[in-house]
């Protein structure tokens, strides 16, 4: 094939083809991630069935997010080496057998092994690995298709949570996970085999390239810097995200007002992982961070004084939108300053890092809760470990305004 034109994008590469793979991408995303959200769903339901303390009860879902968080770097790695649709398939069919095999457990350990081994990782296919894979296929609008794959985990927050209590009301938890296994298997399936292209090869001076950017620092020490990143934004993000419920009972609005205020913060988040993708193909990922980043800061810090019912809403309103772009951002960053070649495993260690800094976070902020019995020192923790964020990438940034100096 004789290339002329060399602006020209390469075959594939913000083609319709890329758009249309976008698109299965962000199907596959909103059914995969039920993994992450059905474990919350059904956690009553399987304390009672077991007859286990809420300690106990809340294991399995520690283990969905251990294994989410590996599954992030080990599937990523796979792909790297064997592109993205054998990876997704093997992935696909462990978390559905893990959905099955959950539904036929007979004690917590079985359900906790099933959650953590086959459901956490299997569920991981969608996250890390996904972004990394559709970054390789966009060149141009690369920051809006990155954000769009990231989107589906939340429009799964939206909609799972949604459908599955009438399903467990009519026919119980076990039916529920069997008929979600049954579902990711003969959907996820068939979307995995839709996307077997293996992403473009491209050069340096190929159409469509988009060459790294130097930097005054090694991998390793960009990679370092971004996993301390993504922990302090995360630590920082599961304060209201986990509590904003518990919260809302503490002060007597009830449950009820809680959840409406965790659906605005998803809803919210899925426009902020849209309108971030924009931004940062416009002015880059790391810019489009440190500005998500000093947002959501702000916006713990107004939790604190607006505790009234209205004021609550707007403000979970705001965190929503200020947070919702800010994990993306980092594998634009990888994109950005790393190799294609190791977008997954690089993508995958710091969304490995962004999870546990959820799953840190959360249990972080209740245990400052039982000591003081407040969660104003909980959002002020929230807020410290959202600064060690904006210091890390401001850290970043200053060493890349370097490169004109170490150039000359």
């Amino acid at each position: 094939m004789t290339r002329t034109d060399l602006s020209r994008p390469s075959p594939g590469i913000d083609s319709s083809y890329a758009w249309m793979r976008l698109a299965i991408s962000m199907v596959l995303a909103t059914i995969g991630a039920v993994g992450m959200w059905a474990v919350v769903v059904v956690l009553p339901a399987v304390q009672a069935e077991f007859g286990v303390d809420r300690a106990a009860a809340s294991m399995p879902y520690t283990a969905t997010m251990v294994g989410f968080a590996a599954g992030n770097v080990l599937v990523g790695r796979a792909i790297d080496r064997m592109g993205y649709w054998i990876p997704a398939l093997v992935s696909s069919v462990a978390l559905s057998a893990g959905l099955l095999l959950a539904a036929l457990s007979t004690s917590i350990l079985q359900f906790t092994l099933a959650q953590g081994v086959l459901i956490g990782v299997g569920t991981s296919v969608i996250f890390g690995p996904l972004i990394a894979d559709i970054s390789h296929w966009f060149n141009r609008r690369r920051g809006v298709a990155v954000t769009a794959a990231a989107a589906g985990n939340y429009l799964a927050g939206a909609l799972w949570p949604t459908i599955m209590p009438t399903l467990i009301k009519a026919e119980g938890w076990r039916f529920t996970y069997a008929a979600i296994g049954i579902f990711c298997l003969v959907t996820m399936v068939p979307l995995v085999l839709l996307l077997r292209r293996g992403a473009p090869e491209v050069t340096a001076g190929s159409p469509g390239s988009r060459p790294v950017q130097p930097m005054p620092m090694s991998p390793a020490a960009l990679q370092v810097l971004l996993i301390i990143a993504g922990l302090g934004c995360c630590v920082a993000m599961s304060m209201p995200q986990v509590h904003i419920v518990a919260y809302c009972m503490d002060l007597g609005y009830g449950m009820a007002h809680g959840a409406d205020m965790l659906s605005i913060m998803m809803a919210a988040g899925v426009v902020s992982r849209l309108a971030s993708g924009f931004i940062a193909d416009r002015i880059g990922g790391a810019k489009t961070l440190i500005i998500g980043s000093v947002l959501q800061s702000l916006s713990l810090l107004f939790y604190i004084p607006f505790d009234g019912l209205a004021s609550l809403y707007v403000v979970s309103l705001v965190f929503g939108l200020s947070q919702g772009g800010i994990v993306p951002c980092y594998a634009i960053i990888v994109r950005e300053y790393l190799p294609a070649k190791e977008a997954g495993q690089r993508i995958g260690l710091v969304m490995m890092a962004t999870i546990f800094g959820m799953a840190i976070g959360g249990w972080m902020s209740g245990w400052i809760y039982d000591l003081t019995g407040s969660y104003a020192a909980a959002f002020l923790n929230g807020i410290a470990w959202n600064l060690l964020n904006i210091l890390a990438i401001s850290l970043f940034m200053w060493k890349a305004r370097q490169r004109p100096v170490m150039a000359a």
